[in-house]
């Protein structure tokens, strides 16, 4: 059975940093966009970043403001997300997405989801 499993959430001071891992199994990531998205209490998820199939092509949303990287890595089907300088509101559950349009900024772009890390963020 195919899978999407996040990893590296975790709890970090105002400033730190943490990389965020998505781990595909069952299948590849194929010629697909893939995508972090956030939920945090009480809101909607929100898209944070995508890549396309190839990495060359990444896509962020305003909030991020350079400080998150996204990255893919085909050979192990696995995506990444290196963030830094993370604030109190950056705090939410932060999930995987796969078989994404490429520019997909909608969770309706992705047809394949994981179950979340948790980043919390103290100030």
């Amino acid at each position: 059975q195919a899978q999407l499993v996040e990893s590296g959430g975790g709890s970090v001071q105002a400033g730190g940093s943490l990389t965020l891992s998505c781990a595909r199994s069952g299948r590849t990531f194929g010629t697909y966009a893939t995508g972090w998205f956030r939920q945090a209490p009480g809101k909607q998820r929100e898209f944070v970043a995508g890549v396309n199939w190839t990495g060359s092509n990444r896509y962020y949303a305003d909030f991020v403001k350079g400080r998150f990287t996204i990255s893919r890595d085909n050979a192990k089907n696995t995506m990444y997300l290196q963030m830094n300088d993370l604030t109190p509101e950056d705090t939410a559950r932060y999930y995987c997405a796969a078989e994404g349009f490429e520019g997909g900024r909608s969770s309706t772009d992705y047809a394949s989801w994981g179950q979340g890390t948790q980043v919390t963020v103290s100030s």
